[in-house]
């Protein structure tokens, strides 16, 4: 005789809750554009343009999210098989096949409604090169107009006031013009500021939050946790009062966890034993979320900074929208993105969040196929453990296809690391005791 077993509920506080609305509500949004006369712009989340396209009433669809949504409700599988019948290759971005699969069943949102066809492709180029093959497919798809805002890459390190006029001159002549031309509205760049400095104040609560992790014991995961902290400022919220009011709560919760000394809430309850903190270096698995999440939680592992947190923004480094100067806030949100920094500067950010957050190590997720961020890893490890003394180590999974996430390897392999983190700690300790 089998008894049947129900899966334990997911835990989850306020703000996660709140953030899982106003994502669903983007989608309502979305699905249902045609019935309220609404045009869709469709837009990347590094370097996306959300308070601009607001200023033109458009509603912001955000393909890799739903590649993401898709991938979490257990879909991209089928989809991305769907997209490698039609000749895309394995080694292809599973973000765009599960995106090219999902338009060639139906293109149904979360909501199960059809997403709408894009009236305007924004493609704000920051570093991935994939995502400007990936809007010639939907553009060859739907026969849309596209905008290309080129962001110059940051190879030597630096932001240059020209680098900054370039993409405020594309704005002018090219973004701009066709916005408006595909929306019917008028640009009007007060309202432009009035958008950034919702911003401003979202941002800043955002990063108080992020850099609650600095605490023993941290009262957020900032890897896991973190997917959903960004979700409002990096989509299609960032600009509004609903993200103010989002990260306003948000903070609260945090204030009221780290007044209680509590750590972070995770899906399976609040994370009570911190024996590892780790800095972690690309994106999550999607389509086995809970379960990688898990597989910390049980090591008494947490996450105290993350490197996927900033594809939309490194506001912990010190970049805010600043409506005094609009167009140019812009620009430099694009060039700051973390996926436009070079290697040597992402080797300094991940150094600085060892530091400043006393982190065990930097753990990397080394994901199949996306390029962005895995060219370059094994050499940004050697050097980060070479900075700080502290051990590095890779797992390997995929973004959104179930076929490259293996259970067994991850945990394997987590394993091994914290054992050599604990090897590390002992060969410290027994160095001071010989030092006294």
């Amino acid at each position: 005789m089998t008894t049947a077993t129900t899966a334990a509920p997911v835990v989850k506080d306020d703000s996660m809750e709140r953030q899982k609305a106003l994502i669903a509500s983007n989608y309502e949004a979305l699905t249902s554009a045609h019935e309220t006369g609404r045009k869709v712009a469709s837009t990347f989340v590094p370097g996306n343009l959300n308070e601009l396209i607001m200023c033109f009433d458009l509603v912001n669809n955000l393909p890799e999210i739903n590649a993401i949504q898709n991938g979490m409700r257990k879909l991209s599988g089928d989809y991305i098989a769907e997209a490698e019948k039609h000749g895309h290759s394995e080694d292809v971005c599973t973000y765009v096949k599960a995106d090219i699969g999902m338009m060639a069943k139906g293109n149904l949102s979360p909501n199960g409604k059809p997403l709408p066809k894009p009236d305007v492709l924004l493609l704000c180029y920051t570093g991935c090169f994939t995502f400007m093959k990936w809007f010639e497919l939907v553009r060859d798809e739907y026969k849309c107009p596209t905008v290309m805002l080129q962001v110059p890459y940051q190879g030597d390190g630096e932001i240059t006031d020209n680098m900054r006029q370039y993409i405020v001159k594309q704005l002018k002549e090219d973004v701009i013009p066709t916005l408006e031309q595909v929306s019917g509205v008028k640009f009007d760049i007060d309202r432009l500021r009035q958008y950034l400095t919702e911003s401003r104040k979202a941002e800043e609560d955002l990063v108080w939050v992020v850099q609650s992790a600095k605490n023993d014991p941290s009262p957020i995961d900032a890897y896991f946790g973190g997917v959903y902290y960004i979700g409002p400022i990096f989509t299609a919220f960032r600009g509004t009062e609903k993200a103010t009011d989002f990260y306003r709560l948000l903070r609260s919760e945090i204030e009221q966890r780290l007044a209680a000394g509590l750590g972070p809430v995770t899906p399976i309850g609040d994370m009570t034993d911190q024996r590892y903190r780790l800095v972690v270096e690309g994106p999550p698995n999607w389509t086995n979320f809970r379960e990688f999440w898990k597989m910390f939680y049980e090591e008494g592992a947490v996450v105290v900074a993350s490197t996927y947190t900033k594809v939309g923004g490194t506001y912990d480094l010190g970049f805010r929208h600043d409506p005094d100067h609009p167009l140019e806030s812009l620009a430099e949100y694009c060039l700051t993105c973390y996926t436009n920094r070079n290697l040597p500067q992402r080797v300094d950010q991940i150094t600085r969040y060892i530091e400043e957050y006393k982190a065990d190590g930097l753990l990397i997720n080394s994901v199949k196929s996306c390029n962005s961020f895995s060219a370059g890893q094994l050499m940004m490890m050697r050097e980060v453990e070479k900075r700080t003394g502290k051990p590095g180590a890779f797992i390997e999974t995929d973004l959104v296809d179930p076929r490259y996430f293996s259970a067994a390897n991850v945990k394997n392999r987590l394993e091994s690391y914290f054992q050599m983190i604990e090897q590390k700690r002992s060969g410290a300790s027994a160095t001071e005791g010989v030092s006294r």
